[in-house]
């Protein structure tokens, strides 16, 4: 008796029935490649019970490597052959063009198989295919205008996940998925550089789950990139990150994108991100990722009796408050201690936001009503000001005056900070102590992200400076950072401080 065919084979049967509809391929047979029937054969992975183990994968592909037809077929088998009675299917993508080129897709394939044309209605002006004898549809969907309410997913795939606006789409669709047996969650995209968005929180969770797949046994994560560290020049690296490089996949094309991001800076991160899925930043970040993570690491007992210095960079209105702190280690390296405030109003204002994650993790301060409170941000400063035995603290007298002259007359020392390019060599320094691996900043993640997300702007001489408007979100951190970098340029030789208790987070 021969062996019943798998869910898997049955899929990948299938679609290889399907025809392509453009460019070169037009007409020809799907004919999966090695690499893709790999991923179908992951994805229709099954447990003993005969559904399926998936029901979140997401895969990162590089452009040009068939992600809408791959989008598109597999629409097509779920909405067809998956054997759901009133299934729905959607795909969704940012904007309505781009939800339209995995429709559009679909159906040419559909028309192209007679049979299949026979089975299905195609009402084009709703984006909406339905299956007669099962009762299901699939519908193409954009997170700019779709209803809210009415949803019973049994299949999603997500297509550039990274261009979501936002992570409501996301959410409301897979929050819609609870009375399906075996339902499928999928963003097919390539990389990003927004950290706090609903991709990087996936893309996060599928390098844990890389690591360790018994920590969520539903998630699949398929993951074509360039390492961080990776040589972008090197065509080995394009070549094991773009499957279908040299086949349908012009290698002379990458070449031609390639050589143009080496003559224009400014395209590099385009073209790292897009084709070698590597995360990058919206504009080019200062501060290199890679030598970010890998910095040194300092224990509370290592900062003890070490000459400390500290920068406050006062919020305005729903702004973030920082106040840094930084050691000068015995051995070279920069001991750093931060903590962070934002006013109540700042967590309604900005929900897609992991401000609540930061805060149940201790590592954000939200203090009542709608600006931060600075008697509270005053006596934390002191606090740790004494405790840690600072210096001299580095302040900006055009938004921090009167709370100055209140730590003044505590008995600090605070030194006005002019900002903009006056802080260039500080700006250096810093960059130094992250170039070197020295700045030990323990991986505090909201540091981090205002790392990310730092711009500087260059002046005529070479000069830098911070630049807020240009910087995707806060850096309010690294400016506290740099101003109290800027204090260890000034550094007399004086007495050691005893520290009290050591107080910081």
């Amino acid at each position: 008796m021969p062996k019943r065919p798998s869910h898997a084979d049955r899929a990948v049967s299938l679609i290889n029935r399907l025809t392509h509809t453009k460019g070169p391929f037009a007409g020809e047979s799907f004919n999966l490649r090695p690499w893709q029937e790999q991923i179908i054969r992951q994805l229709f992975k099954t447990k003993r019970d005969g559904l399926r183990q998936y029901r979140t994968c997401l895969l990162m592909l590089p452009r040009k490597n068939g992600k809408s037809e791959l989008c598109a077929a597999l629409a097509i088998y779920f909405l067809l052959f998956d054997g759901e009675q009133g299934g729905e299917i959607y795909s969704a993508a940012a904007d309505k063009d781009q939800a339209a080129l995995v429709f559009n897709v679909a159906a040419a394939m559909i028309r192209a198989e007679p049979e299949l044309d026979a089975s299905v209605e195609i009402i084009d002006s709703q984006k909406r295919i339905v299956h007669r004898k099962s009762g299901s549809f699939y519908r193409a969907i954009s997170a700019e205008a779709y209803s809210k309410h009415g949803f019973n997913a049994s299949v999603v795939i997500y297509d550039e996940l990274h261009a979501a606006p936002d992570r409501t789409l996301w959410d409301v669709l897979s929050t819609s998925q609870g009375a399906r047996a075996q339902p499928l969650l999928m963003a097919i995209t390539t990389a990003g550089y927004d950290r706090t968005s609903i991709l990087w929180e996936l893309y996060s969770h599928a390098k844990r789950v890389q690591a360790m797949p018994s920590i969520d046994p539903t998630f699949l994560p398929i993951l074509f990139e360039a390492p961080a560290g990776a040589d972008w020049t090197d065509e080995k690296v394009w070549q094991a990150c773009n499957p279908a490089l040299g086949d349908f996949r012009s290698l002379e094309d990458m070449r031609i994108l390639f050589q143009r991001a080496q003559l224009i800076p400014a395209q590099e991160n385009t073209f790292r991100r897009l084709y070698l899925n590597q995360w990058t930043q919206a504009h080019s970040s200062f501060f290199d990722r890679g030598k970010w993570d890998s910095c040194a690491v300092a224990s509370d007992a290592e900062l003890r009796g070490c000459p400390c210095y500290g920068g406050l960079d006062l919020g305005q209105s729903d702004d973030f408050t920082a106040w840094v702190r930084i050691w000068l280690l015995k051995d070279g390296r920069i001991g750093v201690r931060c903590r962070f405030w934002i006013p109540h109003a700042a967590l309604l204002k900005y929900p897609e936001r992991p401000y609540k994650d930061w805060q149940r993790a201790g590592l954000l301060e939200v203090t009542d009503g709608d600006t931060t409170d600075l008697d509270l941000v005053e006596a934390a400063v002191l606090a740790d000001s004494v405790a840690s035995g600072v210096r001299e603290l580095a302040y900006d007298k055009r938004f921090a005056s009167q709370l100055a002259l209140h730590l003044q007359g505590a008995g600090l020392t605070l030194v006005d900070t002019p900002q903009g390019f006056q802080l260039n060599e500080a700006i250096r320094k810093v960059n130094e102590w992250v170039a070197t691996g020295n700045l030990a900043h323990n991986g505090h993640t909201i540091l981090g992200w205002m790392a990310d997300n730092t711009v500087v702007v260059t002046g005529r001489q070479g000069e830098l400076r911070l630049d807020k408007q240009r910087a995707k979100e806060k850096i309010d951190g690294i400016a506290a950072l740099v101003m109290a970098a800027a204090r260890t340029l000034h550094e007399t030789p004086q007495p050691e401080y005893q520290m009290l208790v050591f107080g910081g987070r």
